[in-house]
């Protein structure tokens, strides 16, 4: 080797010493999250899970990825980067409990111009939070420091949930005209819509360290409750569900027809369930209009549940077990279109 004095890969911006004591930093959090299966996390070239370890005898792999959205921009700004990392996970592993799966482990992918360590440990810990509430395991991700690419202290992040349900058990099953919805609430806007948010909140003339209008705190801190997680109570409910619907981008309008069948609808009764004050707002000072409102947030309702009439009672008490708030919002149809009642606002 040259003793010749040249650029180092520091020079460039990346500095691989932080990424490694980031790892460091972050097994703690990671090994939390450990559960049946894991066979190898952390450190190697690619994590390992044994299904048969976890307890699945004809197991078929259900595989989701997301994003948090402009939600991070939120974020940056004010510095409260502690809860991203949980709506991150939600968003991945609420959309695999849809297809009937349950959560087995997760990867993140964690994006930056300059690795700053106190920032990005706040953040991984997020996620490490988000899949132990969830049932599953951290077991990997990337961490890439890419200067020239992310102006300074911003970022982007990734998620990879993969989980897995025996052959034969997946939803949507058997949904037909009579059967009910059950409303299971959300906790705020979660991770979607948030380009809207931010426009309305700029033509508010509020900035993020304002005192909320709509409730405690900050005005960033409450737009930046994280997204609720649904898992274990869907997972509860799987035996009595005939479809689960996350309700994201599109809301209510466009993600329910996702898990009915060609030529069934839905009835919905807006009166069934009260709007959070933080929908409110945002119609007050964005002048939406209700079917405006309805096909892009969640309105409150987070996650759908159709069922048969006569396990109603019993899938909403499974979720309220796992610490959710529901209610009956309407039924299933043969109208073919979904079909609201009553008054958003």
């Amino acid at each position: 080797m040259s003793d010749k004095t040249g650029l180092t890969y520091a020079d460039a911006g990346v500095d691989i010493d932080a990424g490694n004591t980031l790892v460091e930093r972050i097994k703690p959090a990671a090994k939390r999250t450990k559960r049946s299966g894991v066979m190898a996390g952390l450190g190697g070239f690619g994590a390992m899970f044994d299904l048969k370890g976890a307890g699945f005898k004809d197991p078929i792999l259900v595989a989701a990825t997301d994003g948090v959205g402009t939600k991070l921009r939120i974020a940056i700004d004010t510095g409260n980067v502690d809860g991203v990392g949980i709506d991150l996970v939600a968003m991945c592993v609420n959309d695999l409990v849809c297809q009937g799966a349950e959560p087995l482990f997760f990867l993140d992918y964690f994006a930056t111009g300059k690795l700053e360590l106190e920032q990005a440990t706040r953040i991984i810990n997020g996620i490490a939070k988000g899949c132990e509430l969830s049932g599953c395991a951290l077991i990997g991700g990337e961490t890439a420091e890419m200067p020239g690419m992310y102006p300074a202290g911003d970022f982007d992040l990734a998620g990879f949930s993969v989980g897995a349900m025996e052959r034969g058990a997946d939803i949507p099953r058997d949904v037909g005209v009579g059967d009910v919805l059950v409303g299971v609430w959300s906790n705020g806007v979660h991770s979607n819509g948030y380009s809207l948010v931010r426009k309305i909140v700029e033509k508010s003339g509020l900035a993020w360290s304002d005192p909320s209008p709509f409730s405690d705190g900050t005005l960033g801190e409450a737009l930046l409750a994280p997204t609720t997680l649904y898992v274990k109570g869907a997972v509860a409910a799987m035996p009595d569900l005939h479809a689960l619907a996350h309700i994201t981008g599109g809301g209510l309008t466009e993600n329910l027809p996702r898990v009915l069948p060609e030529g069934l609808g839905a009835t919905i009764e807006l009166n069934a369930w009260h709007l959070p004050p933080v929908f409110g707002w945002l119609a007050e000072q964005g002048g939406l209009a209700p079917a405006e409102m309805l096909k892009t947030f969640n309105c409150g309702i987070g996650m759908v549940a159709v069922v048969a009439r006569d396990r109603a009672q019993a899938v909403g008490d499974t979720f309220e077990a796992a610490g959710h708030s529901v209610c009956v919002l309407g039924e299933v149809t043969d109208s073919g279109t979904i079909e609201y009642t009553g008054s958003l606002l």
